[in-house]
């Protein structure tokens, strides 16, 4: 029997393909705290989910051997970055970014790729006990 790794991982695998775009976004942010202008992103994880789900439920139906699409997380959650509202009044240079949010938010989005990568590994452990017999 095929091990049908959709039905296996759920959505931890897309999870955490999300949680490393979300890390990428809030660390262009730190890196651009002090660029003129320049305005601080997120990713909107639950639109990025909602997507990973519909994704995964129309690749359930179709058949991988006559289909060339694959899910593409980069475009995925790339169309999911958006301009975050300031919660701080401007400082006279038209940057958004809040240092102190971006690096909580830094450091929560890190815990939680954690927490992802614990799910998956065990997943993983649980398919190999099967396989094994265990």
């Amino acid at each position: 029997m095929a091990i049908n790794f959709d039905n296996a991982l759920g959505v931890h695998q897309y999870t955490l393909g999300i949680r490393a775009q979300r890390a990428e976004v809030l660390s262009s942010n730190i890196a651009n705290a002090d660029t003129p202008h320049y305005k601080a992103r997120d990713v909107d994880f639950s639109a990025a989910m909602q997507s990973a789900r519909g994704q995964q439920q129309q690749r359930r139906s179709l058949d991988m051997q006559e289909s060339d699409k694959h899910f593409g997380l980069a475009e995925l959650t790339g169309q999911h970055v958006k301009f975050r509202i300031p919660n701080q009044p401007d400082t006279g240079d038209g940057n958004t970014v809040d240092i102190q949010q971006e690096q909580s938010a830094f450091m929560q989005n890190a815990l939680e790729y954690q927490m992802s990568l614990g799910f998956l590994d065990s997943k993983f452990s649980g398919m190999k006990k099967a396989l094994r017999g265990d």
